[in-house]
């Protein structure tokens, strides 16, 4: 029995026929019905009935299934991990970035990544931070951008940015002249804030507990330019990230540097500890940990 009478085998298994199996695996039927027969001979056993033209797979052949397909898929990783040591440098990477993350750090990155591999595919999706942790968790993901902490027993990581939240007020408003401002001085305060899929909202929240008050959420939104345009039309206040806060209009908004306590916001890649990364993968987080370091 050699790796191909059990590709061949569950190609058979998977059309029940051995017309489609020999198609799709570019051979002659005779060829895999040969195989599957000989198969059959060495193992003892009928793996399948035959009716005409139609096969069904039978108990012995099922039990083989499950085995054979296990194999063949690890055979095929075998290859790939041979293929990356000989550097063909192709792959496909998926990566999860929080929407706010995405647009402020990471088109160039990914500009000059694919300039420099343009064999590897990268595969984009924008959730908030806790749902690309969890996706990364479930092998959905390859790689992440989370704010810290993380489970450090699951991911590997590396932050690639340490800053606070700052406030974010119209430049009528009474807090608007101040250098800092505590946190507790906003609890009258209507806030605008990140979905709940973002981890912000959660951390927020937590801040206001700790100070004994429940914050004032007036409207949610995954989008950090709608709240501040929300802001800048005095329908509320909000706590942006200071990158975010670079991007505003400065004559429609005020920027304010927050207390007691500050709210950090600590940017970090992840990837699943103890599990096998593609060579694409690989590159990518090398690569991005470099850029990023290098990044003002």
């Amino acid at each position: 029995m050699d790796i191909r009478h059990l590709q061949y085998f569950v190609e058979a298994a998977r059309f029940q026929s051995f017309t489609k199996a020999a198609q799709s695996l570019y051979i002659t039927q005779p060829t895999i019905s040969k195989m599957i027969k000989n198969l059959e001979e060495e193992l003892g056993v009928v793996l399948f009935e035959r009716f005409g033209k139609k096969i069904v797979i039978t108990d012995a052949g099922s039990i083989l299934l499950e085995q054979a397909q296990q194999m063949v898929q690890s055979f095929g990783n075998m290859n790939s991990r041979l293929s990356e040591l000989m550097e063909l440098k192709v792959g496909h990477i998926r990566i999860g970035l929080p929407p706010m993350v995405g647009v402020t750090f990471f088109p160039r990155i990914i500009g000059k990544f694919r300039e420099k591999y343009p064999k590897i595919t990268m595969q984009l999706f924008e959730h908030g931070a806790k749902k690309v942790e969890a996706d990364v968790g479930s092998g959905a993901l390859d790689i992440g951008v989370i704010l810290l902490p993380t489970n450090e027993e699951r991911f590997e990581s590396f932050c690639f940015l340490r800053q606070d939240l700052m406030l974010v007020v119209p430049p009528s408003h009474k807090l608007a002249s101040r250098s800092e401002v505590p946190l507790i001085e906003l609890k009258e305060e209507p806030f605008l804030f990140f979905h709940e899929e973002f981890t912000l909202h959660d951390r927020i929240i937590a801040e206001c507990e700790k100070l004994g008050f429940q914050p004032d959420v007036v409207f949610k939104s995954t989008q950090w330019d709608f709240i501040s345009e929300m802001v800048a039309a005095k329908l509320g206040i909000a706590l942006l990230p200071e990158a975010i806060c670079r991007e505003l209009d400065l004559e429609r908004l005020r920027i304010i540097p927050l207390t007691s306590p500050s709210i950090p916001w600590h940017l970090a890649m992840i990837w699943r500890r103890d599990s096998y990364q593609s060579f694409a993968t690989r590159e990518w987080i090398s690569f991005a940990r470099e850029a990023l370091q290098q990044a003002p």
